[in-house]
Formats: C-alpha cells, sequence, structure tokens
C-alpha cells in the first residue's frame, strides 16, 4: 500500500504518514455504507460504478464487501414526482416501499454484469436491540458471504418509525460492522470528508471526541437525507469500538472504493480503538434498547469507572421503569448524567426491595440469590 503526501489544504496529512497504511492493512471484510444523495442523483449509474469497483477489488485481494444502502425515500419520491422530502411518516413510509424495489434492482443489476448474486436483508432497530434477533441477523451474514453473495441492507423503512428519521443508515452501517466483524467502514457521501473550523478536510482523526465531535454538523435539511456530518462521526465512533477504522470518503470520485483502500489521502480517516470491544459488549452499548435506568451514588459511581467493580446493591439509591432479569438498563449518577449501560442481574421490582443492602441481604430479602450483584462488570459497558 502507498500513502500520497499531502494536499496544500489539507495541513495535517503528513503528520502521520502511516496512519492510513497501518490502519488498512489486512482490511479484508469491508462494510461500505452509499448515502441518500448520491444513490438520488445516479439511481443507476452509481450502483454501477460501485459494482465495478467492489468486484475487481474482491478479484485482486479477496476483499469481502457489505453494502449498506440508503436512497429507498429518495427514489420513491423520484417515482412519485415529489421534489421535498415529506414530513408525515405514512408518507415517507409509501414512498420507501415504492422505492426499495428500484432500489434493490439497480444493486443486482450492477453486481450480476461481474456474475455476482446479492442477498438483500431489511433490518430495523428492533431487529438489532433484541438479542436473538441480532444473532439471526449476524448467522444470515455469515452464511451469505460463506455463499459468495454480497449483502445489500437497508433499513426496513416501510414499516420502521424511529429509524426512517435517523442517521441516514450510518449507525446502521456502524452495527453491520458488528455483525459481520469488519474490519473497515466506507461512508460514501457527497462531501471530501470531516472539515475543521478552517473548513479544510481533516485527514486523519485519532481522538473522535476531542477532535471531530466539536466540528461535525447535522443534516443540511435539503430533503434528501437524513443523514450528516454528526451522523457520521458517531458512526465511526461505534465502529472504532469494534477496532474498526471508518473512512468518510467522496463518493463521486472515481474508484473512490480502491483508492481509499490502497492507502491514498481520501476523505478522512477514523482511527479504530486500540481495545477492541467484543461484540457482545458493542450491542449493549449500541444496539440495544435500555428498558429503564439504575442511579447510583457517588461512591457505586467511582466503583464503576476507576476500579472497574460490578454494581452492588448498596451503591443503587433509584430504580426507574419496569425491566426483567437480563434486559439492557442504563446507569446514572444522581445528578442524571448517564455513564454505563448493563445487562439487570434483577427484575426492577426485586431490585426497589434490594437497594442500598450488602449483598448478603439479598438472600433474605428476595428469599432467592442469583448474584451478589446486581450488575456483573462483565454485563456492563462504560460509555
Amino acid at each position: 500500500m502507498t500513502s500520497l503526501g499531502r494536499e496544500p489544504t489539507d495541513p495535517g496529512a503528513e503528520r502521520d504518514p502511516d496512519a492510513r497504511r497501518q490502519a488498512l492493512d489486512g482490511a479484508r471484510r469491508v462494510v461500505v455504507k452509499v448515502g441518500s444523495r448520491l444513490l438520488a442523483e445516479s439511481p443507476a449509474a452509481r450502483p454501477a460504478v460501485l459494482a465495478d469497483d467492489m468486484a475487481r477489488l474482491r478479484g485482486e485481494h479477496g476483499t469481502e464487501f457489505i453494502v449498506v444502502s440508503s436512497g429507498a425515500v429518495a427514489l420513491g419520491n423520484r417515482a412519485l414526482g415529489v421534489t421535498r422530502r415529506p414530513s408525515e411518516l405514512p408518507a415517507l413510509q409509501a414512498a420507501a416501499a415504492i422505492g426499495q424495489s428500484k432500489l434493490l434492482q439497480h444493486w443486482e443489476h450492477a453486481f450480476a454484469a461481474h456474475g455476482l448474486i446479492i442477498g438483500q436483508l431489511l433490518l430495523t432497530h428492533d431487529d438489532i436491540a433484541e438479542r436473538k434477533r441480532f444473532l439471526n441477523a449476524r448467522h444470515t451474514l455469515q452464511a451469505l458471504l460463506s455463499l459468495g453473495a454480497v449483502p445489500v441492507i437497508n433499513e426496513n423503512d416501510s414499516v420502521a418509525v424511529e429509524e426512517i428519521k435517523y442517521g441516514d443508515n450510518d449507525l446502521l452501517a456502524a452495527l453491520v460492522c458488528n455483525l459481520v466483524s469488519a474490519d473497515l467502514l466506507i461512508v460514501l457521501t457527497d462531501v471530501d470528508g470531516l472539515h475543521g473550523d478552517d473548513h479544510r478536510r481533516i485527514p486523519v482523526i485519532r481522538d473522535i471526541d476531542r477532535e471531530a465531535v466539536p466540528v461535525a454538523t447535522g443534516s443540511r435539511g435539503d430533503g434528501v437525507g437524513s443523514g450528516g456530518m454528526a451522523s457520521k462521526v458517531q458512526a465511526a465512533k461505534a465502529a472504532a469500538r469494534t477496532g474498526a477504522a471508518t473512512i468518510v470518503a467522496p463518493g463521486r470520485r472515481p474508484q473512490v472504493l480502491a483508492e481509499a483502500l490502497s492507502g491514498r489521502d481520501v476523505g478522512t480517516l477514523f482511527l479504530p480503538e486500540a481495545a477492541r470491544m467484543s461484540s457482545r459488549k458493542h450491542w449493549i452499548a449500541y444496539a440495544s434498547k435500555p428498558a429503564g435506568r439504575v442511579v447510583v451514588d457517588h461512591g457505586a459511581h467511582q466503583a464503576l469507572v476507576e476500579r472497574k467493580r460490578s454494581l452492588l446493591p448498596a451503591g443503587v439509591i433509584a430504580v426507574e421503569g419496569e425491566f426483567e432479569l437480563g434486559d439492557v438498563v442504563l446507569v446514572a449518577t444522581a445528578a442524571g448524567k448517564v455513564f454505563a449501560r448493563g445487562l439487570a442481574g434483577y427484575r426492577a421490582e426485586d431490585l426497589r426491595r434490594i437497594q442500598g443492602l450488602h449483598s448478603a441481604d439479598i438472600a433474605p430479602t428476595l428469599g432467592y440469590k442469583y448474584l451478589d450483584a446486581v450488575m456483573h462488570r462483565d454485563d456492563l459497558v462504560l460509555l
């Protein structure tokens, strides 16, 4: 792999010339997310060009690709002659229902030109938030890859409610990285990367919270996509915790995938975290839907954050919501700051009875005891 020198407009590109090479070395399973605007402006040509790139890289290097494609709503609106993205959910869902088949046809024809078969998955957040359905989706994707098919994934916008408004599939792409244990996420968009306060492209991001979050902006609100750079930065952050790097790259650039994978200075590279989060903990942190909240005192907060301990009942001062054993719950300070998520070791009803007590009092109070902790360290993720 090679790395180009920095462009005059990119003052940080030479700061770490090996960053791209180190992050991309050995990237053999890649999730490619394609934004709505790119597909809306070229619904047939864009998939064809990208499929050419992916087929060539697959043949030359054995790279596996998983496509996360936006565009169903945009293509549906185009078929209906609607120029602005509707604000009413039924209209959005109708547009998605019309556009989804058209979107899939474009991808199917694009890969068929190279003798490749695609497999479609329509997902909602519920499919990923529920652990059993998450594992089912994971097994399906693994089977498709083992059969040599190219998975093409989209949110099931024709039936989803909150998903249709959120992230333009950016977060979904990051969660797919966890589903398939991807090495790299490439987010193709209509800009050339993340720009700093000086309006110049930032080539490499090492600390997402410090360097990227303050300068990321939301959706432009032009009626096509629903994402924006802020959602792409959050997706990069989620992917980073699985050990996957992310490149936000200009989707209109010729052979952009080949250039990105070769280590050239394309777009903005978000480096992964050194410590890779397990698939299970990543699901707890990002994919699952919390069923309630546990409020802890200052001592418990320190024990969880600084000493990496389990949460004991003595540190619990309030229990909010109704949840069952094994449900995901938020963990917050008395001031209301959520700092962790984890699997409940006891039902909310029982946890209220033992909150503030010592572990030795659990069995006498409840008549049974699963664990000394109400949330085990192995089931807890700090945010």
